[in-house]
């Protein structure tokens, strides 16, 4: 079938990306999916940092490639194979697909999947590639490509959820809340009488103040070079705000401190404020020659631990239930996340905004009245 979509034509070009434009929007071919998959009618998908590395060149993929991995979506077709899920489902699209049968998807999350971890390297989907341009094979981004009308995914690639998780939340479900909620749900799991610090307030890091205020601790610290990002997080439930300035002046520290920002110098932060016998958790993805000082004597002497989180050492399907039982309640509040809503052809605006600091999370809305 023919979808639209917003795909990468190269990777690095020079901003701002509006002028630049390597994300050119229009028609693709779409296979139909196999025994194993879905087509998905996409309802919202959100822009994340994920997406920006790669339109940067600090995680490089093959390109051309359909970009998003954090969407939703309706249930359109699904494969032989698939005997749980029923077309008109609503699915949260995550973006580490888990075979299930290698050891590495043994350990609970605590180890990406090797599997999938290979099929996303190589801009594939589990079982090979389904989209084109004039002939030509169109990448997968991180088995979802959620920045198109319509995608085909694997069926290990999402999590059913009820009709009544609207589709924004449903799509920062699937990364941002995974990631930052997992990393205070899954890897710190902490009392209410623990204190948490978040360093770097994107999507993931404000996803990590709110789930940890949703769980019930009673000192959430916020820190951001943002100015408006730390009023942000206080509206979200944080009870103290710093810039890495302020909070190094202050000589405040934390039982679990998060890193979020993806950089050297956040993680260099988020080290030097834990406190003795705490934990650094961090799930940023900084460029790959990134390095970061730490001193390992502090590591030995004061009882240390260091533990890195990719997608927040989660298990989608057990833990994306979770997330909208705390919704659900009233407790996770997602739609606070959601900084502005976007149509697809504002998407290399949307990574101008990204990049500059100025969004926590834009979310692209589709309006499926456009095709008839």
């Amino acid at each position: 079938m023919r979808i639209v979509g917003a795909v990468l034509e190269e990777s690095g070009r020079p901003r701002p990306y509006a002028r630049s434009r390597p994300i050119t929007v229009g028609e693709l071919e779409l296979d139909d999916p196999g025994p194993t998959e879905l087509l998905v009618r996409i309802e919202a998908a959100g822009v994340c940092h994920s997406d920006l590395s790669v339109v940067e060149g600090n995680r490089p993929r093959p390109t051309p490639m359909l970009l998003g991995h954090e969407a939703a979506g309706i249930v359109v077709a699904a494969g032989d194979e698939v005997g749980d899920i029923s077309p008109g489902q609503r699915v949260v699209m995550c973006f580490l697909p888990r075979c299930e049968r290698c050891p590495d998807c043994a350990a609970g999350g605590r180890l990406p999947c090797a599997e999938g971890t290979a099929a996303n390297s190589a801009g594939t989907l589990l079982r090979g590639a389904r989209l084109s341009r004039s002939g030509r094979t169109v990448r997968h981004h991180l088995g979802v490509s959620g920045f198109a009308t319509h995608a085909v995914v694997d069926r290990a690639s999402v999590v059913p959820v009820d009709a009544d998780v609207p589709p924004a939340v449903a799509a920062v479900l699937g990364c941002a809340v995974l990631t930052g909620g997992g990393a205070v749900l899954t890897v710190a799991d902490p009392a209410p009488t623990d204190s948490v610090m978040v360093v770097g307030l994107g999507g993931v890091g404000m996803a990590a103040v709110l789930t940890a205020r949703a769980l019930g601790v009673e000192r959430v610290v916020a820190v951001d070079t943002a100015e408006d990002k730390l009023d942000r997080a206080r509206e979200l439930g944080a009870t103290e705000t710093y810039t890495p300035a302020r909070l190094t002046d202050a000589g405040i520290t934390a039982r679990y401190v998060i890193e979020c920002a993806g950089s050297a110098r956040a993680f260099e932060t988020a080290f030097a404020a834990t406190e003795s016998g705490g934990t650094t958790i961090t799930v940023g993805l900084p460029a790959p020659a990134a390095r970061a000082e730490i001193s390992p004597l502090t590591v030995t002497a004061e009882a240390r631990t260091i533990i890195g989180s990719y997608v927040g050492s989660s298990v989608p399907a057990r833990d994306i239930p979770r997330y909208v039982d705390l919704w659900r309640a009233g407790r996770l509040p997602v739609e606070k996340l959601i900084s502005s809503t976007i149509r697809l052809d504002r998407i290399n605006e949307a990574m101008d905004l990204l990049a500059d600091g100025r969004a926590v999370r834009q979310v692209i809305l589709f309006d499926h009245d456009d095709e008839r």
